[in-house]
């Protein structure tokens, strides 16, 4: 996958998001007619989590909040998620003991870390009936709001409040998948993650359209933290924004002495491996990463080359607002069922 151009996240369109544009009318259209159409629909709550831009914006993490708080509430909820980076085609369940990144994909395997989890391939209403054959009494997507194949009963837009949505522009002519406004109101909520003005501004977008508003930050594992002071590190990334990682480090006072960005995603070959365990022997360093990255690049890889990766988690600022969502999302559907 390409790193998203810088253009992309500049205040205001340039000449190359102008130059652009005609592809991303053709772009937004396609997707606009795409959100308004209506999905298949399952037995039990679905709970999307989603993003209007390309790129990661903290989606995961969130999943996995959510997920723990439907466990804590006595729920079985279960992960539905494309598999983004994996070769499945078709829905099946993730085995983390026998599945690897290049089956179904690194955020697939952190998810199931905590619930049961279907890579849906291309079929996510299909991924969603075998969730619930299995014994869902919730069904959480990670990413997929706008793909219509399947009814959402509660959606949580998820930005990145550093970059924002950009440009405001649709791909490829800025970061967002579909025009912002009807994204807004097909959402039922918005979560801000991090700070930052440009996210600001689409907050208050969304509380003109009457969506609740949340605000929370990712907080580094503090036992992974502890283990890398004193040390220098050689950090790499292969995510949205890597730069967002870097800047975790230092917020935690580590001593980072080189860094490394790699595209959303990135399939580590083995001479990048080895050229950045090299590089981190030259400087008597320690290699670290992210979690998703450290999941990617395989258990084998990760020991030889003494690789430590720095967990996350979605801390939501004022309480926990996910209950609201939990209950929204249950109350449509019994609804439905009267």
């Amino acid at each position: 996958m390409l790193r998203a151009p810088a253009f992309w996240w500049r205040d205001r369109p340039g000449l190359a998001a102008a130059l652009l544009s005609p592809v991303a009318a053709v772009i937004g259209g396609v997707a606009l007619r795409r959100l308004g159409e209506a999905g298949g629909m399952v037995d039990v709550p679905v709970i999307c989590i989603g993003n209007p831009t390309v790129g990661g914006a903290g989606k995961t993490p969130t999943a996995i909040a959510l997920i723990e708080r439907l466990k804590a509430r006595g729920a079985q909820p279960f992960a539905l998620l494309r598999g983004h980076g994996g070769k499945a085609k078709a829905p099946l369940r993730v085995d983390p003991a026998s599945h690897t990144a290049a089956d179904v994909g690194d955020e697939a395997l952190l998810l199931a870390i905590h619930a049961p989890t279907i890579v849906a391939g291309g079929d996510r209403l299909g991924g969603a009936r075998l969730a619930v054959k299995a014994g869902a009494s919730h069904v959480v997507m990670d990413d997929g709001f706008q793909n219509p194949s399947l009814h959402k009963d509660c959606t949580l837009l998820v930005i990145d409040a550093g970059v924002g949505v950009g440009n405001g522009c649709v791909t490829p002519s800025g970061p967002l998948r579909a025009p912002l406004a009807p994204q807004i109101e097909k959402a039922d909520a918005l979560l801000l993650i991090g700070d930052g003005a440009p996210g600001e501004t689409v907050a208050g977008l969304a509380r003109a359209a009457d969506l609740a508003v949340l605000h929370g930050h990712l907080a580094p594992e503090p036992s992974a933290v502890a283990a890398l002071k004193g040390k220098p590190l050689v950090a790499f990334a292969g995510i949205g924004r890597p730069e967002k990682f870097f800047a975790t480090l230092e917020a935690e006072g580590l001593n980072v002495v080189a860094r490394h960005a790699f595209p959303d995603h990135h399939p580590y070959r083995t001479d990048e491996i080895a050229h950045l365990a090299a590089e981190a022997r030259r400087l008597g360093a320690r290699l670290v990463t992210t979690q998703k990255d450290f999941v990617r690049i395989g258990f084998a890889f990760t020991v030889s080359a003494k690789i430590a990766n720095l967990p996350v988690s979605l801390a939501l600022d004022g309480g926990d607002r996910l209950d609201a969502l939990i209950s929204w999302a249950e109350a449509r559907v019994a609804a439905r069922r009267l």
